[in-house]
């Protein structure tokens, strides 16, 4: 049973910090890319950023310099480090892993960044 679980999500205020996880189980995590996606209210799926297996990341524009991913394969888990959190951020954060044509999605954490 392949499952990707995120954690972390919440409220918080302009300005301040979170860190989500993303867990991963059931597949070799550690040779598949990483990504992190959002999705606003009434807005697309859109690409936050993502990390290899060897560990170089991209980052969408909006959110570069802010946000930061990170991996530790010896516990299967990814992160995204949030700074500098604005209202535009608020969405539900997914997490991917994908190798090839295999493609997982976990089910989704709640970011809020009050105004």
């Amino acid at each position: 049973q392949v499952q990707l679980v995120e954690s972390g999500g919440g409220l918080v205020q302009t300005g301040g910090s979170l860190r989500l996880s993303c867990a991963g189980s059931g597949f070799t995590f550690s040779i598949y890319t990483m990504g992190w996606y959002r999705q606003a209210p009434g807005k697309q799926r859109e690409l936050v950023g993502t990390i290899t297996s060897g560990g170089s990341t991209n980052y969408a524009d909006s959110v570069k310099g802010r946000f930061t991913i990170s991996r530790d394969d010896a516990e299967n888990t990814v992160y995204l480090q949030m700074n500098g959190l604005k209202s535009e951020d608020t969405a539900v954060y997914y997490c991917n892993g994908k190798l090839l044509s295999l493609l997982y999605w976990g089910q989704g954490t709640q970011v809020t960044v009050s105004s």
